[in-house]
């Protein structure tokens, strides 16, 4: 029986490796926003910095494995063999909650995660517990303890207000102080604003990043929080002088200083008492186990009262091995960087493509924002509006510089500094704040304070901030409900669910990779297809027909498969045609978002281009309007059950797709060599797609007057038709365009 549990404790060992991949992936944004979106070093600085605060926090992590040892549950009301049931459904669950996240690039709690999987399958083994003996369900309280839970939920939305509203009052009076031309005035302030920031960073250091850590003792920890405000003060008399002689003398940039300790204290402070979150579980199932054969007694007779009574330790090569699967995950994480891209995203001072749409809420309260502000300023005198405007003035820079920074240092700084603040007064003060929460809302409020948030972009970004909210009470929500599920299967099914369950988790976890990969290579496919560096009109007419070519090869793939999936009524396969449409059209989206760049940049000589640029997008548009006609009129067709069409319109259509096919094929094939020997040649094939289209119009009409019977089939066809002529129109319209540009600046050489 033994052997079973030998297995388990395998696949826990297994499963807390992954955990800390899905677990550092997903609390990378904690620490590494700041540094990130201000570009204030090199990325590899930036990695090396996170790194080392990542393994220190790691080696000195809490010895302490509280949470999962009996934070949660009662160990002394459970078995052995119902512990590691609890311990296996928390750590599956965990895997694959955290994996969703990471994939969909939203940051979220691992603490919140792993308390309500805790909580939800100890819940469910003590009612079925419960069920079985007939006993009285009153007494479910005596297995949780359920205090831990109700203070996560009010972490969340302590966070979420104090986090948000003091990292804009911050942001908005350093604003006022530094503006964004802050260089000359950091000669003068920097070192006051360097001993403020370093001193608040160290000070989060000592009471959050090294608390509970193996080399200081119980006594030495009482003593620094009993001597806090002379830590402070000395701290901020020794980091001043210093941030001055850095300034005067090594001609040191203190706000790239301040966010590299920032940056560190973070990293530090995740992995010392984040790891518990990871490995924890695993650790307390290892203890159990030995617990369990010291005993003698079978699984189901002995009961876990010693996870109460023994301190469990974590032994350093535990430490030291978790500290370097997190270093490497940190380095080779796509989905880590997918979710720092969202936190950067969120938070960016100038404009672009937005990740989130707007919702009806979103829109609400930017209105309601609005109009308080029209309230407010006639209370507030048009001079002193003035001045305010004035210290929020951004340097307009003329073209838009590749690769720049979403922020400025000034706001990183603050974030890092009002983070560590908050999170160290929370501990202090034993106050439930979240590492992960606190972060994320003082970068939002940051931002919103910085103006970065205009008529522009507010909508999207609150879109935003309500779905990383929404998704951190979704977080607990699913978590205690799948641990709840998962922990049942396994009691009922034993070994053999237990094995499933392995084999579910990898295969899903297999199938979020393999997702994930195809949305990364689908987004720098888009990256690709709208530069914004280009100046000449030799540069326009490369970059555009390479444009034209992925259209033109979409725009056929797309058209052939609505009809051949139309003919066999395919519902699913013209659902996903119809998702395959939204992919084109927000890619033909994000090119005309990126005109105003586009034309910016243009040199003087080629400033003609633009015009020719905007229209040729104007007609990529008109593609992919009579692509969206022809297949949600396909799906809807299918989807309202109507009548078949009949067998001559399909083949009809089909005979239409063959000769647009191998039209399309020419046009793409010539924009992708950016050959236009025969454009000539292919424009005069003009008049014969069009006539046949035509032909197929009157044929139809000839089939109502005879033998047509479906009103519904004969508006689809007409609706088909039709398009599919506008379709041909406009590329027509875009060669005869491109071929007038393309003899335009052959004549200008």
């Amino acid at each position: 029986m033994e052997q079973i549990y030998i297995v388990m404790l395998i696949a826990l060992a297994i499963m807390a490796m992954l955990d800390l991949v899905v677990g550092v992936s997903n609390d990378a944004v904690n620490f590494l926003n700041s540094a990130i979106g201000s570009k204030a070093v090199s990325f590899k600085t930036v990695m090396i910095v996170a790194s080392l605060g990542v393994l220190l926090g790691a080696l000195f992590s809490s010895g302490m494995m509280e949470i999962a040892r009996s934070g949660i549950f009662n160990p002394s009301m459970f078995s052995f063999h119902d512990v590691m049931i609890i311990f296996c459904a928390v750590m599956i669950t965990d895997i694959l909650l955290l994996d969703v996240f990471n994939s969909l690039g939203l940051p979220t709690s691992t603490t919140v995660s792993i308390i309500f999987e805790l909580l939800g399958a100890s819940v469910c083994l003590a009612i079925y517990k419960i069920y079985i003996a007939d006993g009285d369900y009153g007494t479910l309280m005596d297995y949780i303890n359920t205090e831990k839970a109700s203070g996560i939920v009010f972490s969340i939305l302590l966070s979420v207000f104090l986090s948000f509203g003091l990292g804009s009052i911050v942001q908005y009076v350093s604003r006022l102080l530094f503006t964004f031309q802050y260089e000359n005035k950091l000669k003068y302030f920097g070192s006051v604003f360097g001993g403020i920031a370093i001193t608040a960073i160290s000070f989060f250091i000592l009471i959050k990043g090294l608390k509970g850590v193996s080399f200081i003792t119980k006594d030495q920890y009482q003593w620094i929080t009993e001597h806090q405000m002379l830590i402070i003060g000395f701290n901020f008399l020794f980091f001043t002088l210093l941030s001055q002689l850095l300034i005067s003398v090594f001609k040191v940039q203190i706000l790239k200083v301040v966010i590299l300790i920032g940056t560190f204290a973070l990293a530090l402070a995740f992995a010392g008492n984040d790891l518990v979150n990871f490995i924890g579980v695993p650790i307390a199932a290892i203890q159990s186990y030995d617990f369990f054969i010291a005993s003698g007694l079978k699984s189901n007779e002995y009961m876990m009262d010693s996870l109460k009574s023994n301190d469990i330790v974590a032994p350093i090569h535990y430490l030291l091995i978790a500290g370097i699967i997190m270093v490497i995950t940190l380095w080779t994480s796509k989905k880590a960087r997918s979710v720092v891209e969202t936190g950067v995203n969120l938070s960016r001072q100038g404009d672009g493509a937005e990740r989130f749409d707007s919702t009806k809420v979103s829109r609400s309260i930017v209105r309601t924002g609005v109009n308080v502000g029209k309230v407010l300023d006639y209370f507030i005198p048009n001079k002193l509006q003035e001045k305010i405007d004035q210290r929020f003035e951004k340097p307009v820079a003329k073209k838009k510089i590749k690769d720049e920074p979403a922020f400025d240092m000034i706001r990183a700084s603050i974030n890092l500094v009002v983070a560590s603040i908050l999170i160290s007064i929370g501990t202090s003060l034993k106050l439930p704040l979240s590492t992960t929460y606190v972060t994320f809302m003082v970068a939002m409020g940051s931002s919103f304070a910085d103006r970065a948030w205009d008529r522009e972009s507010a909508v999207y970004r609150v879109a935003g901030v309500f779905n990383v909210i929404g998704g951190w009470f979704v977080t607990a929500i699913v978590a205690f409900l799948a641990a709840s599920i998962v922990a049942i299967i396994l009691k009922l099914g034993n070994f053999v669910a237990f094995v499933g369950m392995i084999i579910l988790v990898a295969i899903l976890l297999y199938r979020n990779a393999k997702s994930h990969s195809e949305k990364v290579k689908q987004e720098q496919e888009l990256l690709q297809l709208k530069r914004e560096d280009i100046v000449t009109i030799s540069e326009i007419m490369n970059e555009s027909s390479e444009q034209i070519s992925k259209v033109i090869s979409k725009t056929n793939h797309l058209y052939s498969d609505v009809v051949e999936n139309l003919g066999l009524q395919d519902l699913a396969k013209l659902k996903e045609n119809k998702k395959a449409l939204k992919k084109l059209e927000k890619e033909v989206d994000e090119l005309k978002s990126n005109v105003y760049y586009f034309i910016k940049n243009l040199d003087e000589t080629s400033v003609e281009a633009s015009k020719f640029y905007v229209i040729i997008l104007g007609y990529l548009q008109d593609l992919t309007q009579s692509l969206n006609f022809i297949t949600l009129q396909s799906f809807n067709h299918i989807n309202n059950n109507h009548k078949q069409l009949k067998f001559n319109q399909i083949r009809d259509l089909k005979n239409i797709d063959l000769q647009l096919q191998e039209f399309l094929d020419k046009v793409e094939e010539m924009f992708q060599q950016k050959n236009f020997v025969h454009l000539e040649e292919t424009l005069k094939n003009k008049s014969n797609l069009l006539d046949f289209v035509s032909e197929l119009i009157q044929k139809q009409i000839t089939r109502i007057r005879t033998t047509e019977t479906s009103p519904k089939n004969s508006k689809l066809y007409f609706g088909l038709l039709l398009e599919t002529n506008d379709l041909i129109k406009s590329t027509f319209s875009l060669l005869e365009l491109y071929k007038e540009f393309y003899q335009h600046a052959k004549s200008k050489k």
